[in-house]
């Protein structure tokens, strides 16, 4: 469970998990949960549901990003309790969200349901709890304060480059 402010980094390190996690032969599965419900909704009704229920329930990784904050209807709560149970045991998920995981009980909404997925989700986690100014935020100030250096040196745009790469793990 990654819990934090908006722009804090909570997708960036989710992904990276499920990048490390690729690497070591595992298979991920990476779903926005807003998304993920919209598409279990169709799946209903075009026939692809169970292809779909598979792949979510037989990944190592499954992460659901952007939980919350607006309310599960009946039937969310229902497809959400079946991949959970399906899962339970045999996989790890992750969820990100701006919600501090004590508010989750009232985005499911239905008490037992909602005792019956966080019991399942909830008291076998990590929980990392992110705080900070928004990444985002900090980028935008960086890229501003590079811009003036790159119109008065034409080097300090191989620099930048160069060290902006680097930072990011990338190659030369």
């Amino acid at each position: 469970m990654v819990t934090g402010p908006c722009g804090v980094g909570k997708s960036w390190l989710s992904c990276a998990l499920a990048q490390k996690a690729c690497r070591d032969g595992y298979t991920v599965h990476y779903a926005r949960v807003p998304r993920l419900f919209a598409d279990l909704e169709l799946s209903h009704g075009d026939g692809r549901f169970a292809k779909l229920f598979r792949i979510l329930t037989k990944a190592d990784l499954l992460i659901l990003d952007d939980w919350g904050p607006d309310r599960l209807s009946a039937n969310q709560r229902r497809d959400l309790m079946e991949i959970v149970e399906d899962r339970y045991g045999r996989g790890s998920t992750l969820i990100t969200s701006q919600l501090p995981i004590e508010t989750w009980h009232e985005v499911i909404g239905e008490p037992t349901f909602a005792d019956a997925i966080l019991d399942r989700l909830v008291h076998n986690a990590y929980r990392l709890a992110l705080d900070g100014p928004s990444m985002r935020k900090i980028k935008a100030g960086e890229v501003d304060a590079v811009a003036p250096a790159v119109a008065a040196d034409p080097m300090a745009t191989a620099d930048t480059v160069t060290a902006t790469t680097k930072a990011k793990g990338g190659k030369r």
